[in-house]
């Protein structure tokens, strides 16, 4: 897929880098790449900070204007009303979008485009802007997340589905539970950037004072510290075994409390994403220490290929996407118990080899070779779309043909 111009529904470019991220990316280094900055998924929160302050940070993003960030991609925070589910908020933000991107595609030079999203809820936007493909491209189980309107945010994802041109997913749980509202549902795993990652087996990188200093063993996690990790587990390896470090990189934005008694917990706070590999480089044994339950069980780790390609051993609880690695690369524990006992093999059986057959392993996963694949089925599809649209259109199907472009 080269000289496309893409419009992309999506998260905050600034916040922690996600798949949306790797994949647009990937996507910008032949076409042109318009990400909109996150409209609302939810009704925001006045009486939280978190919520007051991304709010303020919206306000300065808009009044910032377009903004580039790489040779072919640019980043714009369009300014929405922040009611998702009302029909009146829909209908003075569609009318905002169009305009707006109308203003931006001319400055940029993006006349066709292709719309992509990786939000569920701009199914009411979708034939309404002027695009000439929709593509959804679903990563999580949205309605399961406890921040917003389950019910809602489903219904509205149903309808994106039946309205996308092709809709990808990134677990198989994902695609069985769209491939009957859209038959171009289709998996696409996630990627990892091997050579970041990789290069913590060199001499090249140095493992991060903070993380130096604590004693070995030392247990890895990176990653948003939300209501889906495991902090009961975290707190039953840190009693259980005084001597383990363990080490939690990430912004913590549920109740840690419960883990302030253990000396041997460390929470170490957000790093940048190219800090990672030295984080990594630093761990004995790399853990994925989600709960399971009807939002993570539809999970697929990014971060699983990332420890891998830094050669880390992994532990993991039992999410239905790690089981699908072998456990040479992975182990993954049903119980606590058998979690400790994991680790502790881990840590006795580790190896220079086997750190370098494991990030070896990897080779085969890279972002470049997954977005590749998933824009060839989107040029399939759009070509096919183009062709059916061209043929002779029954008497009185004309303007409807036109709408939706």
């Amino acid at each position: 897929m080269t000289g496309q111009n893409v419009v992309c529904f999506a998260k905050d470019w600034e916040e922690n880098p996600t798949s949306n991220n790797h994949v647009m990316r990937h996507v910008a280094r032949a076409n042109k790449v318009l990400w909109l900055n996150s409209v609302a998924t939810r009704a925001p929160n006045l009486g939280s900070g978190r919520d007051l302050g991304k709010i303020v940070r919206k306000l300065k993003g808009f009044f910032d204007g377009v903004k580039r960030v790489d040779e072919r991609m640019w980043v714009y925070t369009p300014i929405v009303l922040p009611f998702p589910h009302s029909r009146l908020a829909t209908a003075v933000n569609r009318l905002i979008l169009r305009v707006s991107l109308n203003v931006l595609r001319r400055r940029l030079g993006m006349r066709d485009f292709q719309l992509w999203t990786f939000l569920p809820s701009i199914a009411d936007y979708v034939g309404r802007l002027g695009e000439s493909v929709v593509v959804y491209y679903c990563v999580d189980e949205w309605s399961k997340f406890t921040y917003v309107d389950g019910a809602r945010t489903a219904a509205a994802e149903r309808e994106l589905c039946r309205k996308a041109d092709v809709v990808f997913a990134t677990a198989r749980s994902l695609v069985e539970r769209r491939r009957h509202l859209n038959p171009e549902t289709h998996l696409a795993n996630h990627g990892v950037d091997h050579e970041q990652f990789a290069a913590a087996l060199g001499d090249s990188v140095r493992v991060p004072d903070d993380l130096a200093a604590l004693p070995k063993p030392v247990l890895g996690f990176y990653g948003t510290i939300q209501d889906w990790v495991d902090l009961d587990l975290i707190a039953f390896l840190a009693r259980r075994r005084p001597n383990w470090s363990i080490a939690l990189v990430g912004n913590t934005l549920t109740d840690v409390s419960s883990l302030k008694q253990y000396p041997n917990v460390h929470l170490l706070g957000r790093r940048p994403h190219a800090e990672l590999p030295a984080y990594c480089k630093g761990f004995d044994v790399a853990l994925l220490p989600q709960k399971v339950n009807e939002l993570t069980e539809h999970m697929n780790p990014i971060k699983l290929r990332e420890y891998l390609c830094a050669g880390l051993p992994v532990v993991s609880t039992a999410l239905p996407e790690v089981k699908h690695y072998p456990s040479e690369l992975c182990t993954v524990a049903r119980t606590y118990e058998a979690f400790e006992s994991a680790v502790d093999d881990a840590i006795r059986a580790d190896s220079p080899e086997k750190r370098k057959r494991r990030s070896d392993a990897m080779l085969g996963e890279t972002w470049e070779q997954r977005v590749d694949e998933v824009c060839r089925y989107v040029m399939r599809v759009r070509d096919r779309r183009a062709k059916s649209e061209t043929s002779i259109v029954p008497v009185g199907s004309v303007a409807s043909a036109q709408g939706c472009r």
